[in-house]
């Protein structure tokens, strides 16, 4: 309640219904689409940092003329294939896969955000001097609901070259470089 000139005004329980009516037709359209945006911006933020560290990982191995590789780590020591854990960037001056003797993680990511799937190959990504990789790999992060609209993918030539995946059809599915839309399942 105010006072104008006298008089007290408030709002009335009408006035106040009505608020209420346009807040809750707001809240239910804006609320999903809040939700979209969030889950593509988590995806978005993943695929930025994976993809800056297989770029360095790859201009390492050039620069260096040393295999220089990409993978999983619980410990950053060893590789693993479980591509939920941080990821590990090092060059491998002995061969063996793993960080050891004089060798130093050149670079690393964080854990994976919450409420994200994340695929990749069972082995390494691996880059040798001249830039190529080892082979060709998919790295795939999907939101936990698998819901194949928000499906993004890294893909990896032979030629060393890293392509985030499109949707070239506009179907509303990413798809691979084989032209197979993304599954998140």
């Amino acid at each position: 309640m105010y006072r104008l000139m006298g008089v007290e005004r408030g709002v009335t329980l009408l006035e106040l219904m009505i608020s209420v009516a346009i807040v809750s037709i707001l809240l239910t359209v804006v609320g999903p689409n809040v939700r979209d945006l969030l889950i593509r911006n988590r995806i978005t933020a993943q695929v930025n940092e994976i993809s800056g560290v297989v770029q360095y990982a790859r201009h390492n191995a050039i620069d260096q003329q040393v295999s220089t590789i990409v993978c999983p780590t619980a410990d950053f020591v060893s590789c693993s294939n479980d591509w939920q854990l941080p990821k590990m960037v090092f060059a491998d001056w002995d061969g063996s896969g793993n960080v050891n003797g004089n060798e130093e993680l050149l670079a690393a990511t964080d854990h994976l955000a919450s409420g994200l799937k994340i695929t990749g190959p069972n082995n390494p990504l691996s880059f040798n001097g001249n830039g190529s990789a080892n082979a060709a790999a998919n790295v795939l992060l999907c939101p936990e609901d698998n819901d194949a609209a928000f499906a993004r993918a890294l893909l990896l030539s032979i030629q060393g070259r890293l392509k985030l995946s499109q949707d070239s059809n506009n179907d509303g599915k990413h798809e691979d470089l084989q032209g197979n839309a993304l599954s998140c399942v």
